[in-house]
């Protein structure tokens, strides 16, 4: 592919869609072997998130001007669709002749000049018909207007239409279409108000310790190298308050990795405390060290383990705080992942469930009499969320769910539901979607 804007792009959403690639990681991979200057990187990187939050409605909207089956198409060609028609619709800024144009010569550079006519006549078509396009309207059909223009897969958009009714599954699926707002977590001791002048951010609205709507890029400040403040959004920053820890407390934290509620909970417990955190995944924990390092913390033990197969410590067999923040299918913080709305699968819900409820069953173990056990998952599919810890419950009559307000800001306890759930949704209250439950043993 050619290392343009444009041709990283092309080259991300082609590995995304063939290989099942993380966005992220190819993308980064892809930008560190360019020389593109940041105004590029920063285009390219907008390509490839946009058109990958917008692809449902991009490809309603191309079917309109086809004459065949997108899906027929090579795969190259239709991401160079879509790559097209995200610029024309999406990119008021990119005058419609330069949107084709470029698309064009972007076939011929990438190895599609045979397409390239045909490229051009379906982008010139749809950009003359723009007025013309029709989505189906909520009214009418809710599971067709929330999957094209709510942008979803229809296995999805059927679930949420059929969870949360038709309005709400719409404002939810919008929400998702949007970039997230940039977040951070002032670490202890740091001057929140002089770093949100610097950032040219404002208060949270949730967490104590949160900065959002960051205007500067919060990684390329002194203060992130400084480890005064971590790159979290205000949902995440709620779910280690649950577990009620203090100062010189021990915290098992079971799914740490890449490691911000890790460095949370370390700075919480401080230096006279230990925070153990443990994962599965080896390259995954060296984020979990980098973090301390830049930080400064020195009261981290990072292990490598399977928590469903036990803790395996060699020491201490029960401790008074265990968080679970388990895997999960991530459809509360799809605007951050967008790849995962089309990489996921109708069955991969209930997988992600079965390995939830085993991860809690292992960690029960470990959590000593009048122990806090946290679970909390970033999604908010039924299986995932209330049906884990029914389930959890139901097969564990010594654990019972505790009250969390006790341990949040007064601001917060709203977001408390009848069940006693931490829950956040994104066309709610403006955060990432959190599904986090406190529970203790007798």
């Amino acid at each position: 592919m050619p290392r343009t804007a444009r041709g990283i792009a092309l080259h991300v959403l082609v590995r995304v869609e063939r290989d099942r690639a993380w966005a992220d990681l190819a993308l980064h991979a892809a930008l560190v072997d360019s020389v593109l200057e940041r105004r590029d990187r920063a285009f390219a990187t907008e390509l490839v998130y946009g058109g990958l939050r917008m692809r449902g409605r991009l490809d309603a909207a191309l079917q309109q001007v086809l004459d065949r089956e997108l899906g027929e198409l090579e795969i190259g060609v239709r991401n160079l669709l879509r790559l097209g028609t995200y610029q024309l619709m999406c990119l008021p800024r990119t005058r419609a002749a330069v949107a084709v144009d470029e698309t064009v010569k972007l076939a011929r550079a990438a190895g599609f000049a045979r397409a390239s006519g045909f490229v051009n006549a379906v982008l010139r078509e749809l950009s003359r018909r723009s007025g013309e396009l029709s989505f189906p309207s909520l009214a009418e059909d809710a599971v067709g207007h929330v999957e094209q223009w709510g942008s979803l897969p229809r296995w999805l958009a059927e679930r949420w239409v059929a969870e949360l009714g038709p309005e709400e599954a719409a404002a939810l699926a919008l929400s998702q279409l949007e970039a997230p707002p940039r977040a951070v977590r002032v670490s202890p001791g740091a001057d929140r108000q002089r770093l949100a002048k610097r950032l040219a951010a404002k208060p949270g609205r949730w967490a104590p310790d949160a900065l959002t709507d960051c205007a500067r890029d919060p990684v390329s400040t002194a203060a992130f190298r400084r480890g005064e403040l971590t790159i979290q959004d205000e949902a995440s920053q709620l779910v280690p308050l649950l577990l009620g820890a203090e100062p010189g407390d021990t915290v098992v934290d079971c799914c740490a990795a890449p490691g911000t509620k890790t460095v949370q909970l370390a700075q919480q417990v401080g230096r006279h405390g230990e925070v153990i955190a443990l994962d599965v995944n080896p390259e995954r924990l060296k984020r979990i060290g980098q973090a301390a390092r830049r930080i400064g913390l020195e009261n981290l033990r990072i292990l490598e383990r399977d928590s469903i197969r036990g803790f395996d410590l060699r020491g201490k067999l029960r401790f008074p705080r265990v968080l679970v923040d388990a895997p999960c299918t991530g459809l509360g913080v799809l605007r951050r992942n967008p790849d995962a709305r089309w990489r996921l699968r109708a069955e991969d819900v209930a997988a992600a469930a079965n390995t939830q409820i085993r991860l809690l069953d292992s960690a029960a173990r470990y959590v000593e009499a009048g122990g806090v056990l946290v679970y909390s998952v970033c999604t908010i599919s039924i299986e995932e969320t209330s049906g884990v810890v029914s389930q959890f419950l139901d097969g564990h009559p010594d654990w019972k769910g505790d009250d969390p307000r006790p341990f949040l800001p007064k601001r917060v306890h709203e977001l408390i539901d009848p069940s006693g759930a931490l829950r956040t949704w994104p066309h709610r209250h403006g955060c990432d979607g959190f599904y986090a439950v406190r529970m203790v043993r007798s």
